[in-house]
């Protein structure tokens, strides 16, 4: 059996602006942005040096999908980013204006630092031990 997975979606309420967010503050790469129609666009962005998988940013198309922005989990850490140096990553995002709603904490196996998108969707930033 050979499986994978490709994409998560990623329940936004602009794709410009998460666009922007995610290019610009994150430093990802914009991999896709067609337009399906007048009101749909298949939007793939994904960190630098990643392999196969990539955030589908989808504009939310109703009132039960818009009240999910920003909360696709109910308040759990939703994603995980693996950095190989967290400190450098850290100091640019803060810089930036992200909000980290925990600071750097070594682990056993590594160093971690939770962040909110500009959704408030939480997000580990995670340097595991082994990186360098």
């Amino acid at each position: 059996m050979n499986q994978k997975l490709a994409h998560i979606a990623l329940v936004v309420n602009d794709y410009d602006e998460a666009i922007q967010f995610y290019t610009e503050t994150l430093n990802f790469r914009l991999i896709e942005d067609t337009k399906l129609s007048e009101t749909k666009r298949w939007v793939m962005v994904a960190p630098p040096g990643t392999g196969e998988c990539c955030l589908l940013l989808a504009k939310a198309a109703n009132d039960e999908q818009a009240g999910r922005v920003g909360n696709q989990t109910g308040g759990r850490v939703f994603l995980f980013l693996y950095t190989d140096d967290l400190k450098r990553d850290y100091h640019d995002m803060k810089s930036k204006g992200v909000t980290f709603v925990r600071e750097p904490v070594i682990e056993t196996w590594g160093t971690v630092a939770v962040f909110k998108d500009l959704y408030g969707n939480l997000w580990d930033l995670i340097e595991p031990t082994n990186s360098k």
